[in-house]
């Protein structure tokens, strides 16, 4: 679970990163690879909701 929430951290920080740049500089490949990176944490959210339910159970 530790590898997932690392995971997480670097997938959110790049969408920031190039949200960023999308916002401030009208970067539009910036554009491109925030919305790439908000699918990447979107399927790591999904995985690390799995994870925990199956963790709570236990």
């Amino acid at each position: 679970m530790e590898t997932l929430i690392h995971q997480i951290k670097a997938a959110y920080e790049e969408f920031i990163a190039d949200a960023a740049l999308q916002h401030e500089k009208n970067n539009k490949a910036a554009g491109t690879r925030a919305r790439k990176a908000s699918l990447e944490v979107e399927k790591l959210m999904k995985a690390f909701r799995k994870t925990s339910l199956e963790a709570a159970k236990k």
